[in-house]
C-alpha cells in the first residue's frame, strides 16, 4: 500500500482505479448516463472541467496566498529553489490547467446547447456567460501577460535587470487581477446552477 503513495503517478492511477470502481458500482444509467451516450460525455467533460478548474484556481491561489507572501521571509540563498524549480513547475501546470478549463468549459456549454447564448449574455444563461467571459479574460492574462513576463522574471528568458523587474511587477499585478476576477467568476459558475444572479 505504501508504494502507491511514493510516486505521484501511482497515486493518480490509484485515484483513477477508485473512480472506475465507484462508476461501475454506482452506475445504473443514472445522472451520468450510459457509457458513450451524449449525457455520459457531457458528464465526463463537466468532470474534466471541474478538475481542470480546481487545479487552475488552486495554483492561482497558491501563488497569491502562499508563495508570493512567503518569498520575503525566505533567505536569499534559498530563493533559487523557488524561482528555478518550484515556480516554473507550478507555472507549467497553471497555464495548461487554465487552457484545459477553458476548452472543457466551452465543450460543456456547447454540448448543453447554451454556448452562444451564454457568450451573448442572454437572459437565463447570463450568469454562466459572465463567468465564462471572466474565465476567458483570466486565461488570456495567463497565456499572454503572466507567462511571458514570468519567463523574464524567473530568468527563463534573458533580459536586462530593469526589464526583469518590470516583468515581475506586471506578472504580479496581472496575477492579482486574476485573483480578484476568480471570486466573481466562481460565484457566476455556481449561481447559474442554483439560483442565477
Amino acid at each position: 500500500m505504501g508504494a502507491i503513495f511514493q510516486s505521484l503517478g501511482r497515486t493518480i492511477v490509484a485515484g483513477l482505479v477508485i473512480l472506475a470502481v465507484i462508476i461501475v458500482v454506482a452506475s445504473s444509467g443514472g445522472a451520468a448516463g450510459k457509457a458513450g451516450d451524449h449525457v455520459w460525455w457531457a458528464f465526463v467533460f463537466r468532470w474534466l472541467h471541474v478538475m481542470s478548474g480546481v487545479m487552475w484556481i488552486g495554483l492561482l491561489w497558491y501563488f497569491k496566498f502562499v508563495q508570493t507572501p512567503s518569498m520575503p521571509r525566505i533567505p536569499d540563498e534559498q530563493k533559487p529553489a523557488v524561482s528555478k524549480v518550484i515556480a516554473p513547475a507550478a507555472l507549467f501546470w497553471f497555464r495548461w490547467s487554465a487552457l484545459s478549463t477553458v476548452v472543457t468549459g466551452l465543450i460543456v456549454a456547447g454540448m448543453a446547447g447554451y454556448l452562444v447564448q451564454a457568450l451573448m449574455l442572454t437572459k437565463g444563461v447570463h450568469a454562466i456567460g459572465i463567468g465564462m467571459w471572466l474565465a476567458l479574460v483570466m486565461a488570456f492574462n495567463v497565456w499572454f501577460i503572466i507567462w511571458p513576463n514570468q519567463k523574464k522574471a524567473l530568468g527563463i528568458v534573458t533580459v536586462s535587470p530593469e526589464e526583469k523587474a518590470a516583468a515581475a511587477k506586471l506578472a504580479g499585478m496581472t496575477s492579482r487581477i486574476n485573483t480578484m476576477l476568480s471570486i466573481p467568476m466562481l460565484y457566476c459558475m455556481v449561481a447559474q446552477q442554483n439560483a442565477g444572479l
